[in-house]
């Protein structure tokens, strides 16, 4: 099966936790990147999220000794064959809450990173 990729939607670096005002002065004041309304359920995860081009960049906060939540996002189409293909072939899989519009679920490659893929609802 060849997933059918659409676009790059979105990417997540993270900072420290206790950064996120030095990260606004930052990415906000210095870079002038215009900050948009993160879903109500994921503001108490702390970070902000940002507009770049025609993407989305995503500010996640974390800890230094925990696994790193930075990610690239690519919008797909048939999310759930492409789901059911990844299973089959043991591929490790997190399931992740819906973003208003989106359905989504993200995937571990043998090294550890994650991947993000969504599709409109």
């Amino acid at each position: 099966m060849k997933i059918k990729f659409k676009r790059l939607d979105h990417v997540q670096v993270c900072i420290p936790i206790g950064k996120e005002a030095e990260a606004r002065g930052f990415y906000c004041d210095l870079l002038q990147l215009e900050e948009i309304e993160k879903p109500a359920y994921l503001q108490k995860n702390g970070g902000f999220w940002l507009k770049i081009a025609n993407i989305q960049l995503h500010i996640g906060m974390e800890a230094s000794n925990c696994i790193s939540k930075r990610h690239p996002a690519f919008e797909i189409e048939d999310l759930e064959h492409t789901k059911a293909f990844l299973q089959r072939n043991n591929i490790r899989i997190k399931e992740d809450p819906p973003i208003p519009g989106f359905q989504r679920f993200s995937f571990y490659d043998p090294f550890d990173n994650r991947i993000e893929l969504l599709e409109a609802e």
